[in-house]
């Protein structure tokens, strides 16, 4: 039988191991928040999970699921917890608003703010937000603040906070996260912008918000005031296209037939590394950029590439399609860009692809390319075109050094 002493002695070792790793990954930039990380004990906020999977850096463990089974609640990966409180740069005595509660987030937010500082947690979801008070009250984190609430209108009477911390994909950035922000405001929030999720930290600017700070993420939707729902459109039974606007028409019944004809291939002559980057890229470079989903049987057939299994930037123009493939080139450095392209113009849309690759490759091949800008707008004002997202209530623009 396991003694509590040996379940605590465990649990300290499998810590300082995730620690480690998560050192040894390059995620923490300052001591505070390895330290936070070394010494909240993540387990107590994982109840019934096998010690290892809470102390796995990079495994998110879901809290609670629907009816359907699609998680409600997670808590997420440390690798990207600690991401995003090394984008946030809490310094002791802040207040902080963190929107989605688990109870472990709030915790290492109360290390890092300290006696002084004062950390709210907020979460629709009744059940979510009791779980996290019984957690943080059992393991000495009493002092955080839970709050039953629809976070897209934020916490006014604790308002305002030098940082927002957002824990769930967020399609759009709620007016009140803006109002509520202190002088020395920062959000960092996972942003969705065409079937793609960036953590963004965006800090004030004369117009809105502004961020050269992004990293790959996911995270379960939000839900309540500022749920959306992006738009899945059918090809096949076993194909779909997915996009933000609702408004955008397709040609499916010509997109299916082009599944079958014969695939163009057109190679860029470019390396392929840093995916991320590159989807980031390709995903924001104009409107006619969705993604594409294919079944793993279709990619066993040969018929679509692997990657349309996980999901991949798909340039539409009419019955004609085009999306990105890699091959081995040692003379790129190990791999080679590339673009597999179907349907009568096939030829026009490859080549529009792999301008895009080349002009990637030549001008942005590096981590950090991207500015990010948040224009505030009124409601459904905004309008997509290249590299500028449309949302209801304002605008993302991207623009590439």
């Amino acid at each position: 039988m396991t003694t509590v002493r040996e379940t605590d002695d465990t649990a300290a070792s499998l810590r300082a191991a995730m620690v480690s790793e998560l050192n040894e990954m390059g995620v923490f930039q300052s001591e505070a928040v390895a330290k936070a990380v070394a010494t909240v004990p993540r387990h107590l906020f994982a109840d019934g999970e096998p010690l290892e999977s809470a102390y796995a850096a990079n495994k998110a463990l879901v809290i609670k699921r629907d009816d359907e089974g699609n998680a409600l609640s997670s808590l997420s990966a440390a690798h990207i917890q600690a991401v995003m409180l090394e984008q946030a740069a809490i310094e002791p005595g802040m207040r902080v608003l963190e929107v989605g509660s688990g109870g472990y987030n709030a915790a290492l937010l109360a290390e890092l703010v300290g006696e002084a500082g004062t950390v709210v947690t907020a979460d629709i979801d009744a059940e979510i937000v009791e779980r996290a008070r019984a957690c943080l009250e059992a393991t000495g984190y009493g002092r955080v603040h839970v709050v039953l609430a629809d976070a897209d209108s934020g916490v006014p009477a604790q308002a305002p906070f030098d940082r927002i911390i957002v824990t769930a994909g967020a399609w759009d950035i709620p007016s009140a996260w803006r109002e509520q922000m202190s002088e020395r405001g920062r959000i960092v929030v996972p942003l969705r912008m065409r079937g793609i999720t960036r953590s963004i930290a965006f800090d004030r600017d004369d117009t809105g918000l502004v961020s050269t700070s992004y990293r790959l993420c996911g995270f379960v939707p939000m839900q309540g005031s500022g749920a959306y729902t992006e738009r899945l459109v059918p090809i096949t039974d076993a194909i779909a296209l997915q996009l933000d606007d609702q408004r955008q028409e397709f040609d499916t019944e010509a997109l299916a037939a082009a599944v079958h004809a014969p695939r163009l291939e057109l190679w860029s002559g470019a390396a392929f590394d840093m995916p991320d980057e590159l989807e980031l890229f390709l995903a924001t470079s104009t409107p006619e950029m969705v993604m594409l989903h294919g079944s793993k049987q279709l990619a066993d057939q040969g018929v679509l590439a692997l990657s349309v299994t996980r999901g991949v930037p798909a340039l539409v123009v009419g019955g004609s399609f085009a999306y990105r493939t890699k091959r081995p080139n040692e003379e790129t450095g190990g791999f080679e860009t590339g673009v597999f392209a179907h349907g009568p113009e096939a030829e026009t849309v490859a080549r529009r692809y792999v301008e895009l690759l080349r002009r990637w490759a030549s001008d942005h091949r590096r981590r950090g390319a991207a500015r990010i800008r948040y224009v505030p707008m009124p409601a459904g004002a905004a309008e997509p075109s290249a590299e500028v997202v449309a949302k209801r209530l304002g605008a993302v623009e991207i623009s590439w050094s």
